[in-house]
């Protein structure tokens, strides 16, 4: 019988992350695909699997206490889920509070757990690293996205055999083509091929979401100066559902509809790669904000980034992004680098990926099929730090 591999997709940009380890998974012959579902696919990704479950995931309000309470009903949904489903293993990504609730109900259940993107480190200021570390800890299997990832996974005290630098899923679809091309990305959001590009998310810190609304305000200030001195058209997207998100929505609902400015809740990981490859290789654009995909998957379309503020602090980065503070001033100047720079543009272009090259969702099948789930060891799991 094939062994049935559970895949959890928290927030809704996991289900695109994720979209190579599904199709791997569903192909494998000794593998059978059951997709667990929190907060939903987003809603401009092609729905290509069916969820066997879904799970409350959402907070119901901006207070602190609104997301320990997701994470204990999202702890008892994928609970239920899992007790129903009965997966042999559970896959599980990245380091928000949904999957955190997905791999505490897991490990709880004694299911063997496979955690990506373990080992990663943001300094920032978010509680993305702690979150991302203890489930490192709780989980039995690691699929990191980068070489210097793997071995701090090593040093947190984990067995070498069950470590697998796999690099990052998404570089898959990229190295494939699959993703918007250029004249459907233009017709789509409206765009002026003779414009330069400015795609810009900004997310909440999320151990200072207070101060939201004075980040997001110095940011659409240098990028109003984009728009005017630079003749910028700026493609505006919706942060994620973290506390202080509904001061960064105001304010870009605030400036949505002047000439140049589109504003989407989402684009979609197809469309979205489409955007960073016309920004790359196509026209002439920079991706600007926070996100981490200014950092992991910017580089693979020889896209400039500017990473803004502390968020993204010690995550592995390419040549081709700039870091500046969140300050009006210094991300204008990085806008201004990346757009006009023609000696920053051509070392972006042929500036080396550090997250892979595509192969990760394969890997990650072949992994799971090989592996004895079955074998009590691999859920008693010993702790051994190497020897300084």
């Amino acid at each position: 019988m094939a062994r049935r591999i559970g895949v959890f997709t928290g927030s809704r940009s996991e289900y695109g992350l994720l979209l190579p380890v599904l199709r791997a998974i569903d192909a494998h012959s000794a593998l059978e695909l059951v997709l667990i579902e929190g907060m939903g696919r987003d809603p401009a990704d092609a729905p290509e699997f069916r969820a066997a479950a879904t799970v409350p995931v959402k907070r119901d309000d901006e207070s602190a206490a609104s997301t320990p309470r997701a994470i204990g009903r999202a702890v008892l949904g994928v609970t239920d889920a899992l007790e129903r489903l009965r997966p042999d293993a559970l896959v599980i990504y990245g380091d928000r509070f949904e999957a955190f609730a997905a791999m505490i109900a897991a490990t709880q259940m004694r299911v063997p757990t496979a955690h990506i993107e373990g080992g990663d480190l943001t300094q920032g200021g978010t509680l993305d690293d702690v979150v991302r570390h203890a489930m490192t800890k709780l989980a039995h299997i690691h699929f990191t996205t980068n070489a210097e990832a793997a071995g701090r996974v090593r040093m947190m005290g984990e067995e070498p055999w069950r470590i697998h630098d796999v690099g990052f899923p998404p570089i898959d679809l990229i190295r494939t083509g699959d993703f918007a091309p250029p004249g459907r990305v233009v017709e789509e959001l409206g765009l002026d091929e003779a414009r330069p590009l400015v795609l810009f998310t900004l997310h909440p810190i999320s151990t200072s979401p207070d101060k939201a609304g004075e980040e997001i305000a110095a940011c659409l200030d240098a990028l109003e100066r984009a728009r005017t001195d630079l003749g910028a058209q700026l493609v505006l997207t919706h942060p994620n559902g973290d506390l202080g998100s509904a001061a960064i929505v105001a304010a870009l609902e605030g400036v949505a509809g002047r000439d140049g400015v589109t504003l989407r809740r989402s684009l979609g990981r197809w469309l979205y790669h489409g955007v960073l490859n016309w920004c790359g290789r196509v026209g002439r654009g920079v991706c600007v904000g926070n996100s981490s995909s200014g950092l992991k998957e910017t580089p693979a379309f020889a896209c400039p980034a500017v990473d803004i503020g502390p968020r993204q602090d010690g995550r592995l980065r390419g040549e081709n992004v700039l870091h500046v503070p969140c300050e009006a001033d210094a991300i204008f100047g990085a806008i201004r680098t990346s757009l006009t720079d023609e000696a920053f543009r051509a070392r972006v272009a042929a500036a080396e990926n550090p997250y892979g090259k595509g192969d990760a969702g394969p890997s990650i099948a072949r992994v799971l099929a090989g592996l004895d789930l079955g074998d009590p060891g691999l859920v008693a799991k010993r702790t051994v730090f190497p020897e300084r």
